[in-house]
């Protein structure tokens, strides 16, 4: 049995399941229906002792939540090349290409990243994450490609969901995108959320949560949602004047599709993001008819988690990956330099 600590803090006045699925982890994958039914079997211990109404207001303190051994799995192994940046007995770090989607779901029961670490792990993937994430700490999207670690064990998956909950875990991602970062921009340093640190760097600090009417999107919010903090800044500029950048992201937090929402939330979406993108077109008078195109034809978001690092869950040494471009951002990029050459 798993135990896992979610502390509600002051100021969040919600019922229960909603309350304990807004503070919980990311990486302990608990929804509200989950939470829910939790609750009514009688798995949840609060301030006051346990409880057995999802419904009530919630309390501010701790709840330790209880889970039982996870069901058995419906994916199945699949014998998928990965990339393994490392693997020990507690853990492994895979460079994930773009295009795979990290765990099961409708639409995509198969070919996915779990179903490759059920055949290269042989079952000895950790089950805190519920049946069908074995061992997923952390998610990065189907068509971000890039560094994640997996859990191999359960107290690799206690140590290293506290990492990710308490946001020492580092994340550093490159991104080619619209636009350009700009303290001097009257229109950015003007929008809700934005500001500019030292150096130049940008953030942006906001709610994340479901789109009002879109469910299959992410969207800021100022009322609502789930806190979220995203750091930016400039590498290179591309045309003149600069309408393309290559740039550097850090994650204060880890919501779905942070990165994507927030860079679109300051006018600089990622080239290729068909849902967060825009419609923005590669201006081909700043940057030249070749590389407009190659930015024009690039076919996913263009985003890489370059760079994972975190103390090991049991042994406690510091690691740190890095990760390489893929070749398709390696190649626009390239272009984009050939231009402004």
């Amino acid at each position: 049995m798993a135990e896992i600590l979610i502390t509600i803090p002051e100021g969040l006045s919600e019922r229960l399941d909603k309350a304990l699925a807004l503070a919980a982890p990311e990486q302990a994958a608990l929804s509200r229906s989950r939470l829910a039914k939790l609750i009514a079997d009688g798995a949840v211990t609060g301030p006051s002792g346990p409880v057995a109404d999802g419904k009530a207001r919630a309390e501010t303190g701790d709840y330790l939540i209880r889970i039982n051994e996870p069901e058995p799995l419906d994916a199945q192994p699949e014998a998928i090349p990965l990339s393994v940046a490392h693997e020990d007995e507690d853990l492994i770090v895979i460079d994930k290409p773009a295009g795979m989607v990290v765990h099961p779901a409708p639409g995509a029961p198969s070919g996915t990243l779990v179903n490759a670490l059920l055949a290269h792990c042989a079952g000895s993937l950790s089950g805190i994450g519920g049946t069908a994430r074995p061992g997923i700490v952390h998610r990065i999207d189907k068509e971000t490609s890039g560094l994640l670690v997996v859990a191999k064990t359960d107290r690799a998956h206690q140590g290293l969901a506290r990492q990710f909950a308490d946001h020492t875990a580092r994340r550093r991602y490159i991104a080619i995108a619209h636009g350009m970062i700009d303290p001097a921009n009257p229109r950015l340093r003007g929008l809700p959320g934005v500001s500019f640190e030292a150096g130049g760097v940008l953030r942006i600090a906001t709610m994340i949560g479901r789109h009002p009417t879109d469910r299959q999107r992410q969207a800021v919010s100022f009322h609502s949602g789930r806190h979220a903090v995203t750091r930016a800044k400039v590498l290179e500029t591309f045309g003149t004047p600069p309408t393309a950048m290559l740039v550097e992201c850090w994650l204060e937090t880890g919501r779905t599709h942070q990165i994507r929402v927030h860079m679109a939330h300051a006018g600089l979406g990622l080239v290729g993001d068909p849902v967060y993108g825009g419609n923005r077109r590669a201006s081909a008078r700043a940057l030249g008819t070749d590389a407009a195109a190659a930015v024009a034809a690039f076919s996913r978001q263009a985003l890489h988690a370059a760079e994972l690092g975190f103390e090991h869950p049991v042994s406690g040494e510091t690691l740190t990956f890095t990760s390489p471009l893929p070749p398709d951002m390696a190649g626009l990029l390239a272009k984009l330099r050939e231009a402004s050459g």
